[in-house]
């Protein structure tokens, strides 16, 4: 049995209702009827659990491809199917041309009735739950806040999206800016293409030419096969070198160069290959002063640095702190299958009189973790602090006793991540710092943070 939907049939005479509707009841669906094109258009409106219409071609007054047009412009994600006692061609494709789903010609049998009317109610399923998604991805790459320093921001994206240039985007780790980088690609006339994101400070080195321009098969030890760089994946679209700060200085002049002739050449391989992308580029690093004492170049500085957009740090942005708590805790709690919570009267105190050094990135971590530790429907200002001080909890009434894991392994990782966690709340986030001062490779240190959950 079909589950249960309703379905408008529309056609003049009463005998071809009255059998669609009975074959169609049998099968489980719920039917409504029009005998003309404006009741059909009525029936639509009245009837918002109309899930499909079965449509004459030829009604009095207005003719079915009439009903149909009007019936995409009111309700485009309605499946229509057309339904017509003459055999034209031409008038089969232009119902389709106009959004009807199928054409069926009378006499027509039951069953290829209802195996039409499957199929139309299934793919308009898929399209509605592609849009959800669609939408819920759109979601997560939106810039949240009422604070005039993000609108403000939200001002420079408006502008500078559909204008093809280069964009740099400045400000402290965990502040957004991969946000804002997809927000240009998404509102530009490069939206339908691709956007590909390169993080600088996590490619090794020796690596970085091969990401940015790709390699033939036997270019180097370990080329087994050609692969294409970031910039030819971005053909079309959107290239965004987050960390570009980080670039090796030899390759500044190699990546110049790709943005000024719009060509590549792959490692190992004497065929230029031209390129359309967009470069948003991304830093938190000071590169005037880089360029300043010459580790950064001043021509490609200048290159990337056409239109500037700066994300304010989160203690910077008044009362977001405690509207973007309230959306990471509904979403958290959606997605983990816990009970919906609300953030209780004594959280916002506390989190607008944080500094939030790890900015947005550190909230949401935050938010999380007191998602699960909080009882109840509230979230307390107690669980937030117990969220932002994490102890292994081993330890007896709260204390921190790295001494009672039971593997040497668990202990290593349990105090690896704790000495990161806070020597990156010591150096404010900043990665390069953290890197230097802990002497360990900027590449290293984001795997680690990957692999424990705080990058």
């Amino acid at each position: 049995m079909a589950e249960a939907r309703t379905i408008l049939i529309v056609d003049d005479h009463r005998a071809v209702r009255e059998e669609l509707a009975f074959a169609l009841g049998y099968d489980g669906y719920r039917t409504v009827e029009a005998a003309d094109g404006p009741a059909a258009i009525g029936m639509v409106e009245q009837h918002p659990e109309v899930a499909l219409v079965l449509l004459d071609v030829k009604l009095p007054g207005l003719d079915g491809l009439e009903v149909l047009t009007r019936l995409r412009e009111r309700r485009p994600g309605l499946p229509v199917v057309m339904i017509s006692g003459h055999g034209d061609l031409d008038t089969a494709v232009l119902a389709v041309k106009k959004g009807a789903y199928d054409f069926l010609q009378k006499p027509f049998a039951t069953d290829r009735v209802l195996l039409s009317l499957r199929n139309a109610l299934a793919t308009a399923r898929l399209q509605q739950e592609n849009e959800s998604l669609r939408a819920a991805v759109r979601g997560q790459f939106e810039l949240h806040g009422s604070s005039a320093a993000i609108e403000q921001v939200r001002a420079l994206v408006a502008r500078a999206a559909p204008a093809d240039v280069p964009v740099l985007v400045t400000g402290e780790n965990g502040t957004g800016k991969e946000l804002v980088a997809r927000q240009l690609h998404r509102r530009s006339p490069r939206g339908a293409g691709p956007f590909v994101a390169l993080n600088c400070a996590s490619v090794p080195p020796e690596l970085v030419e091969s990401e940015l321009f790709g390699h033939d098969k036997g270019a180097f030890t370990g080329a087994v096969e050609a692969r294409a760089g970031a910039f030819e994946q971005a053909h079309g679209g959107t290239l965004f070198l987050d960390e570009v700060g980080d670039m090796p200085l030899p390759m500044q002049g190699k990546l110049l160069r790709a943005l000024q002739e719009h060509v590549v050449q792959r490692i190992g391989s004497p065929r230029a290959i031209e390129v359309d992308v967009r470069i948003v580029a991304a830093t938190n690093q000071d590169l005037p002063q880089m360029v300043a004492a010459r580790t950064f170049r001043e021509d490609l500085f200048y290159r990337l640095h056409v239109v500037r957009i700066h994300l304010p740090p989160l203690r910077e942005r008044e009362g977001d702190a405690v509207e973007l708590a309230a959306g990471f805790l509904e979403a958290v709690c959606a997605r983990n299958g816990l009970p919906p919570r609300r953030l209780g009267p004594d959280c916002a105190g506390w989190l607008a009189a944080q500094p939030w050094p790890g900015n947005v990135r550190q909230l949401r971590n935050v938010i999380e973790a007191a998602a699960i530790l909080a009882e109840g429907e509230e979230v307390r200002a107690a669980d937030l602090r117990a969220a932002a001080t994490p102890v292994p909890a081993h330890g007896a009434g709260g204390a921190t006793d790295w001494f009672l894991f039971e593997k040497l392994e668990d202990f290593r990782a349990a105090t690896e991540k704790e000495f990161l966690r806070r020597k990156l709340l010591e150096n404010q986030g900043n990665i390069k710092r953290t890197a230097e001062r802990i002497d360990l490779q900027r590449s290293n240190l984001y795997k680690k943070l990957e692999r424990y959950g705080l990058k």
